[in-house]
């Protein structure tokens, strides 16, 4: 069982078998029980203290059931909710089918289950997302006060919910923490995510979580160069330059530029297509000059480092 905002949703797995081991033949039916007890008083010592509450058949079951598994949610009216904060509920199910002349062949009754029914606090505020280069950094605001309007006393974490396609759902929670920040690692670029974070109170040994914030969507984009490359240093040899540098290590690195100006001018490209490895000759220089070189690095998104420091060479 837990508890979402106003909402109740209980979980349990029907019978698939009859106490003779033969399987179900008849249409089930589910009868929900439930008791409420006041504030500081303990559930029912025996299943028997539950009453009937609610039962589920035909199409209303058939909506809730998922395989063997029924997941039911219920929400308190504010009314309701108004009336019941800080009592206890206390659940069982029973399952029964029906034979001739509609007599009810019952199941024993399900191991009962009880949850304080908590004052959560108002969804957070402000959720954003921002693109870093190594992850989906969000932050958002804490709730001041409860859904009952009191102070949020009793919040103690948040929950980070993201939808890998990028759409209302379906949403996988990725992480609980206590701060205000949270920086998702498992991201690619150009992918769409959807995020939406929940508080979390905790109170009298029963944990429940508030409204989603409002939802957030982000496409992230590599508009991150790679690091400058070091180490370049120039020769000449007999008849050309030769640079080597160290390489970087990106693991999206795509390649090098190699950019020269002679004394005096402006620097330009002198390769013409990128440079796999971090060394290259240029054989296009005169004699009796004077070369400086710089080098950048470019990545597969097509985003290039500043230059490198600057290296002289003359040729003789």
């Amino acid at each position: 069982m837990a508890q979402r905002d106003r909402t109740f949703e209980l979980a349990f797995s029907l019978p698939e078998l009859a106490t003779d081991g033969e399987r179900l033949t008849k249409p089930l039916e589910v009868e929900i029980l439930r008791a409420v007890f006041p504030a500081g008083q303990q559930g029912p010592p025996v299943s028997g203290a539950l009453g009937p509450w609610k039962v589920l058949l035909g199409e209303e079951l058939a909506r809730v059931k998922q395989e063997q598994r029924v997941v039911f949610p219920f929400t308190l009216s504010n009314d309701e909710f108004r009336q019941q904060c800080g009592k206890t509920f206390a659940f069982g199910v029973r399952t029964l089918t029906r034979g001739f002349r509609r007599h009810a062949a019952e199941s024993d009754l399900s191991n009962f289950v009880q949850m304080f029914l908590v004052d959560v606090p108002l969804p957070p505020g402000g959720l954003q997302v921002h693109n870093e280069e190594r992850a989906l950094a969000l932050t958002w605001s804490a709730p001041a006060e409860t859904i009952g309007g009191q102070p949020a006393t009793n919040l103690s974490a948040y929950r980070i919910y993201r939808s890998p396609a990028g759409k209302p759902g379906p949403f996988q929670i990725r992480g609980e923490i206590s701060g205000l920040e949270y920086r998702d690692l498992a991201f690619e670029f150009g992918h769409t995510y959807l995020y939406r974070v929940t508080a979390v109170a905790k109170q009298d040994g029963s944990v429940a979580e508030s409204k989603e914030s409002q939802p957030v969507e982000i496409t992230p984009r590599d508009v991150f160069p790679p690091a400058v490359p070091s180490g370049l240093s120039a020769v000449y040899t007999t008849d050309a330059v030769e640079l080597i540098w160290t390489a970087n290590s990106e693991p999206d690195l795509a390649g090098y530029n190699v950019y020269r100006r002679e004394e005096g001018g402006a620097a330009e490209k002198i390769n013409q297509k990128i440079l796999g490895t971090p060394i290259v000759r240029d054989p296009t220089v005169a004699a009796g000059r004077k070369y400086s070189y710089r080098v950048t690095a470019l990545d597969l998104a097509g985003n290039e480092s500043a230059p490198s420091e600057e290296v002289q060479v003359e040729t003789p």
